[in-house]
């Protein structure tokens, strides 16, 4: 059978988007990497399927997939790029759209019809819920890796991250650290590490090392991750823009125990049909 599809990206993270309430869609991790795969499949960071809801809150379930074929909880990219698609197929025609996710209610607001805000949920900085391998909360944590120290701060965005403060995000060692730090035993799940570099109170760069991925253009939880650890730390304001390599997110976080707000665009790439 022929499987319906749409290309679409937010700030150059893409995504396979499918519509699983229309059409009959089975996935396993094989095919959802051989998919992935950039020169023999179509080629993306994470596979997005919309389902049917089965909580009377959403209107929709939201399920992300990685590369490497691995299920997640979050993706904030994925969200915005989500809201447009539902949207555009004709699924829904609300502006705001409550979509349920593994880490819980994610709440979307079409902007226009390319710009999505997100609700990313509020920050949880305890370590068992992270998870991370640690006996307390701290604002940064300490590890060895390769015999040099690394200084990070962690929480979960639904997913989990690690943030590093870096002088410049350019000579950061991304390719290098990140893989080390993405499968280090201290996160039981794998983590998303992030290299952040502040270039004012409302302003900053980020690179991030996607768990399942490796480098993306740009993550929206882990800019969100990023601006929070930040803010702890009073590094930054509670409103910033987030510059990463596809482009830039505005957020807006009032402090712990609030939600994070992410606003960015959104773009359909191409449809398509696999056959499956």
């Amino acid at each position: 059978m022929n499987l319906k599809f749409s290309k679409m990206h937010g700030l150059g993270n893409d995504f396979m988007v499918i519509d699983g309430i229309s059409q009959s869609v089975a996935l396993n991790p094989a095919r959802v990497a051989g998919w992935a795969d950039r020169h023999f499949g179509i080629g993306f960071d994470q596979l997005l399927l919309v389902e049917a809801a089965d909580s009377a809150q959403a209107l929709f379930k939201y399920r992300i997939f990685n590369a490497d074929g691995s299920e997640v909880s979050q993706c904030g990219n994925g969200a915005r790029c989500f809201a447009r698609f539902v949207r555009e197929k004709g699924l829904t025609e609300q502006s705001t759209i409550p979509v349920q996710t593994a880490a819980g209610l994610l709440i979307l607001n079409m902007i226009d019809n390319q710009r999505v805000e997100v609700n990313m949920g509020i920050p949880d900085f305890e370590p068992e819920h992270i998870p991370l391998k640690a006996s307390s909360r701290l604002d940064t944590y300490q590890l060895q890796v390769n015999d040099q120290p690394v200084e990070f701060s962690a929480l979960s965005i639904g997913n989990p991250h690690a943030v590093i403060q870096v002088a410049d995000v350019d000579t950061a060692p991304v390719q290098e650290l990140g893989p080390l730090l993405e499968s280090h035993p201290l996160f039981p799940l794998r983590v998303n590490v992030g290299f952040m570099q502040i270039v004012n109170r409302a302003h900053f760069k980020l690179r991030v090392f996607e768990r399942g991925v490796g480098e993306t253009l740009a993550c929206g939880s882990g800019a969100c991750a990023a601006m929070v650890a930040a803010c702890q730390l009073g590094l930054l304001d509670n409103r910033a823009t987030a510059t990463l390599n596809g482009g830039d997110l505005q957020l807006d976080w009032q402090g712990e125990g609030q939600p994070v707000m992410m606003t960015g665009g959104t773009t359909m790439v191409y449809e398509g049909e696999i056959n499956v």
